[in-house]
């Protein structure tokens, strides 16, 4: 019962974090030097990230029935992001300006070292327009794009090769079934990797706790503390409210991807858990088509944790160096988070680096004072992680059911685990057969 129990991988994956916080507290100079362990495995999720974007989006698109879905779906995935990534925002607004975590702090902008955040700033001293946004979007080469992981040029070209295969019709059927087969390798290649999660884990925790400690993060105790509770109360009742809308529980599908979660948990990346939460929620009777055109797209337009990061971050260093800001004020931060937050990368630091962007867009911030976010950041970026995630996931099966692209009596038989695999080599290895129909707008589960 025990070795069952040990080998379900959430719980070495919890046994890794446990393993790596008592090594960080104990050998904090050879915890600091494992990082390399946590690094390597987002490498090696961030080596099939690109393919499984790509062949997944154009085999969801060349099997679609009608054009007409896609554009459907995009709408329809475009106005539910903007909607909870604007909610998510006025709610990190709202609660910082509640709780107030920087008051009192007195902190003289002019004294800090802004050696610390060089690499940030200059990253940020060239803010992006509407326009180069837009020209950004369209990659320079196609490998390029899959070479860089641009996760936005890689779904422009592959919303165009899938809409030219669906077009070809039967005379693409070749390539459709080469993408397929392709598709099956590099997920069964995802599982090997997933395997790796638990070492990934200890390294990760070992670090970040031997390299920063507990001490260091004791003075901004209060803004992590408001951090994680908004990210709570953002999962548990707005995040709630959709799932049940969407004809579902919360509760049973966090159960559902909690091996997932586990894995962002130690990570601090959303992007590590995109191939295996991709092919889970096509496991729930979500259609291929919607679930590989919201989950890539989620990563960059519906970052639900790094939006509160972002209102929480910003006023939390105008109140600690004693900025004064008018609601005026607070209302340009809100709206120019509105377009830079869709920058986001859903790797750990990109919200650092987003955050400077627009601190250093706005000018009425001091930049400098992000160096008060360094000790904190990484403790906090766990957080922004696993909203992101819960936020995506949940926000394709709510699209998917507004579209009519869900298998009720699938999603309902693997919530509660009366068809569910828990092995993710079974999981990964599953038949065809198993998986929704892709094409059908409502998803037909093939028995």
């Amino acid at each position: 019962m025990l070795r069952r129990y040990l080998g379900k991988l959430y719980v070495q994956v919890l046994i890794g974090v446990a393993a790596g916080i008592l090594l960080g507290a104990l050998q904090p100079t050879l915890a600091a030097d494992l990082k390399p362990l946590g690094d390597a495995f987002i490498k090696l999720i961030k080596m099939v990230f690109a393919p499984v974007i790509f062949a997944t989006v154009v085999l969801g698109i060349a099997r679609m029935e009608n054009m007409k879905e896609l554009g459907r779906v995009g709408i329809r995935a475009l106005l539910y992001f903007e909607v909870l990534s604007t909610f998510a925002l006025v709610l990190g607004l709202i609660v910082v300006n509640v709780i107030q975590p920087g008051h009192g702090m007195n902190i003289d902008p002019t004294h800090l070292d802004t050696n610390a955040i060089a690499s940030y700033t200059a990253t940020a001293a060239k803010p992006t327009g509407f326009v180069d946004f837009m020209l950004n979007l369209i990659p320079a080469s196609v490998v390029d794009a899959l070479a860089k992981n641009d996760i936005l040029q890689i779904l422009v070209f592959a919303t165009f090769f899938g809409v030219a295969l669906s077009h070809i019709g039967p005379r693409a059927r070749p390539v459709v079934d080469f993408l397929d087969s392709f598709v099956h390798g590099i997920f069964a290649v995802v599982g090997m990797v997933m395997r790796l999660a638990p070492i990934a884990a200890f390294g990760a925790m070992a670090f970040t706790v031997g390299k920063y400690g507990f001490g260091s993060i004791a003075s901004l105790a209060k803004l992590m503390g408001t951090m994680y509770i908004t990210c709570f109360l953002f999962v548990v009742i707005v995040l709630g409210a959709i799932s049940r809308l969407a004809g579902f529980s919360l509760w049973k599908f966090l159960v559902y991807i909690k091996d997932e979660l586990f894995t962002v948990l130690a990570t601090s990346s959303s992007e590590s858990v995109v191939p295996q939460l991709m092919r889970k929620l096509e496991n729930a009777g979500v259609s291929k088509p919607v679930v590989g055109l919201v989950i890539p797209s989620g990563l960059t337009f519906n970052p639900d944790g790094q939006c509160i990061y972002y209102t929480m971050a910003a006023i939390f260093i105008a109140q600690a160096t004693n900025t004064p800001l008018t609601l005026t004020d607070q209302a340009v931060v809100l709206g120019v988070l509105l377009l830079t937050s869709k920058g986001s990368a859903g790797v750990t630091g990109s919200g650092f680096i987003t955050l400077a962007a627009t601190l250093a867009s706005l000018g009425t911030i001091p930049v400098a004072g992000m160096v008060l976010l360094l000790g904190v950041d990484r403790f906090m970026s766990e957080a922004r992680a696993i909203t992101n995630t819960i936020g995506n996931a949940v926000g394709t099966l709510a699209i998917a059911r507004w579209v009519g692209a869900t298998d009720q009596a699938r999603l309902a038989a693997v919530l509660d685990g009366r068809s569910d695999p828990e092995d993710l080599h079974a999981l990964y290895e599953e038949d065809d057969a198993d998986m929704p129909a892709a094409g059908d707008a409502h998803a037909r589960h093939a028995a």
